[in-house]
């Protein structure tokens, strides 16, 4: 029988540390909207930062508010997070052992990438779900993971589910590229210089946390720019008997995840492209921390 171990233990930490960084998760996401030409919701810089995002979330719309659409989430990484940590170590062991340590990372690399991309890909639907409830873009819907999902389908279409799939996809590759390899890199190489030295780092846990930190950090910086174009793809509603003509006149409709980067770039500067990040690292780093921590408390079982 195959050993299942890496998924259930990958999509079991995965819910664990989003149920704890969710509230960062939305503050990221209210921030990456703001400020584009697309509706008028979102044309107002309503939010200065993360902690004032948050507040004002609270103090408008109460605390619940900011937890809407963590059952989307939970529902994401029980497919994302089992499929692409399962995938990942699963391919690892399935290769053999690399003879140099550049081919190990070359390796390390490609298997990151292509379990990024399938689960990503096939998690899209919970994505678009989570984001829209988030964004409160879901008036007159029932605020359920179904009923929103059956809203979408409904007005949209069931492309409508898959909207953003691609800059996800490339979001995915570029984390799970960036996050999985500097993660066991950096892992190895305290784990063998506290092996030699006795280093304060001997200690299993400090080890993760600092490695799931740096990797967290690397995996913010290349992903932020893909993860704010599939943001403004997935929020946009798209409606099928609705042409653009009868649209406002504020409203732009992306047509492909190019168009969203240029004219995000065209229409705000280029520093557009990395709007929530603050949150995006402050969610990043201790999401990483917190699952790669219950990650190899299960696997010590």
């Amino acid at each position: 029988m195959p050993d299942l171990s890496h998924y259930v233990y990958g999509g079991l930490s995965a819910m664990t540390a989003e149920v704890v960084t969710f509230p960062i998760d939305t503050a990221k996401t209210r921030l990456q909207l703001q400020g584009q030409d697309t509706e008028q919701r979102f044309a107002r810089l309503r939010y200065r930062g993360m902690g004032h995002c948050i507040a004002r979330v609270i103090r408008e719309e109460g605390a619940a508010a900011l937890y809407r659409g963590l059952s989307s989430a939970l529902v994401r990484q029980a497919v994302y997070g089992t499929l692409k940590f399962g995938l990942y170590y699963s391919a690892k062991e399935a290769l053999p052992t690399p003879s140099t340590k550049r081919t190990g990372c070359a390796l390390n690399l490609g298997c990151a990438v292509w379990a990024g991309c399938v689960s990503s890909a096939i998690a899209t639907p919970t994505d678009v779900i989570k984001v829209r409830m988030q964004s409160n873009t879901t008036q007159g819907v029932e605020r359920g993971l179904l009923h929103v999902g059956r809203d979408i389908v409904t007005r949209e279409g069931v492309r409508g589910l898959w909207r953003g799939v691609f800059p996800t996809a490339q979001r995915a590759a570029l984390v799970a590229g960036v996050q999985l390899p500097v993660y066991d890199f950096i892992k190895a190489e305290f784990l063998g210089s506290s092996a030699s030295n006795d280093l304060l780092l001997g200690s299993d846990v400090l080890i993760h946390s600092v490695a799931s930190m740096i990797a967290g950090f690397s995996a913010a910086m290349a992903s932020n720019p893909c993860d704010v174009v599939r943001t403004r793809l997935m929020a946009q509603r798209k409606y099928l008997k609705v042409s653009v003509s009868e649209l406002p006149n504020s409203r732009v409709l992306y047509r492909s995840a190019g168009h969203c980067a240029l004219h995000t770039v065209r229409t705000e500067g280029l520093s557009a492209l990395y709007k929530g990040f603050v949150p995006s690292f402050a969610r990043m780093g201790p999401w990483n921390v917190i699952f790669f921590v219950v990650y190899e408390k299960f696997k010590s079982k």
